[in-house]
């Protein structure tokens, strides 16, 4: 199987070709990034490890390498500033990203490829991809809030003082400042988590308050993210190459479900080989469903703000 990372010398772009190399899934990586050098020298310190990890063909080039590609994965962009939002961001990246897609267009791919969009604002970007017509909607599929759900849930089990893989709390919605908490259906090892001893209020959504503003404050700290992201990035093109049909919060082309359509958010969705394979319609409190639909709403705001229909991709 092969996955080209577009952003493969950024830091996010490099760190998923370090985690896709040591779960040793992806036969064949390429690295495509502006800055050709940078993506050699990722390409070459990847390369020295390779006596320790599966066999792998791990190598920088250009728009060429997409070519033959499983997986397309975008993590190109320009990088957020500290206190940004990451919907600000998308009249600096849509020129970019626009320009990535054409690149993809004339590559010579499998039919049955996908394209994983990681790039901010993702859900934007996710629907221009969706809308460009290189390959169906439901093959196009954005990180979007399965990383915020991975923090949320490591922050949670910090909290309780509990192992994060028994942690089960989603975040939907758009990956950015109106994602959703969704505290009727989070659990620990099964027991709801307002029955979970130590569970205070105040304390689980300060637990939320954290995750929200912590992509932020690496950023501000470190200059941006990279292993967390590299990580959930692996779990997202793992369960695409196994056909693991896992239920993610990722972001893809709504038709429907809790009645929102014609835009890309985070619904929790069964992802396999052919993508996006369903969406599970959970259960809500009030809350929770309005503040979905104000994700829909921001969302859908924000395209026609920078005048962006179907139509405008060739």
């Amino acid at each position: 199987m092969k996955v080209t990372i577009i952003g493969g010398g950024g830091r996010v772009g490099s760190t998923a070709a370090y985690a896709l190399q040591l779960g040793g899934l992806v036969r064949e990586l390429a690295l495509v990034d502006v800055a050709r050098d940078v993506a050699e020298g990722e390409a070459l310190d990847l390369r020295h490890g390779a006596a320790l990890v599966e066999a792998q063909k791990i190598y920088a080039g250009g728009p060429e390498s997409i070519s033959g590609s499983d997986i397309v994965l975008i993590t190109a962009g320009l990088r957020r500033k500290p206190d940004e939002s990451r919907l600000e961001l998308i009249n600096r990246n849509v020129t970019v990203f626009k320009g990535i897609l054409d690149d993809i267009k004339r590559a010579k791919l499998p039919e049955d490829v996908l394209i994983c969009v990681v790039s901010n604002p993702v859900d934007i970007l996710t629907y221009l991809a969706a809308a460009s017509g290189i390959v169906p909607p439901q093959r196009v599929i954005g990180l979007g809030t399965l990383l915020d759900t991975t923090r949320f849930r490591s922050v949670l089990a910090e909290r309780f003082d509990v192992d994060p893989k028994s942690v089960d709390a989603l975040i939907l919605g758009e990956h950015g400042d109106t994602m959703v908490p969704i505290w009727s259906t989070a659990t620990i090892n099964g027991v709801p988590l307002r029955s979970f001893p130590g569970y205070d209020k105040e304390k689980v959504e300060d637990a939320f308050r954290f995750t929200k503003q912590s992509g932020a404050e690496v950023i501000k700290l470190k200059g941006g993210a990279g292993y967390a992201v590299g990580v959930t990035i692996r779990e997202l093109v793992h369960a695409i190459l196994r056909n693991e049909r896992s239920v993610m919060p990722v972001s893809t082309l709504q038709h429907g479900a809790l009645g929102i359509k014609d835009v890309c958010l985070s619904l929790p969705t069964i992802v396999g080989r052919t993508g996006a394979a369903g969406i599970i319609e959970i259960d809500l409190s009030e809350t929770e469903l309005q503040g979905i639909k104000n994700s829909e709403k921001v969302l859908k705001e924000t395209i026609n703000q920078i005048g962006f229909t179907k139509s405008h991709i060739h």
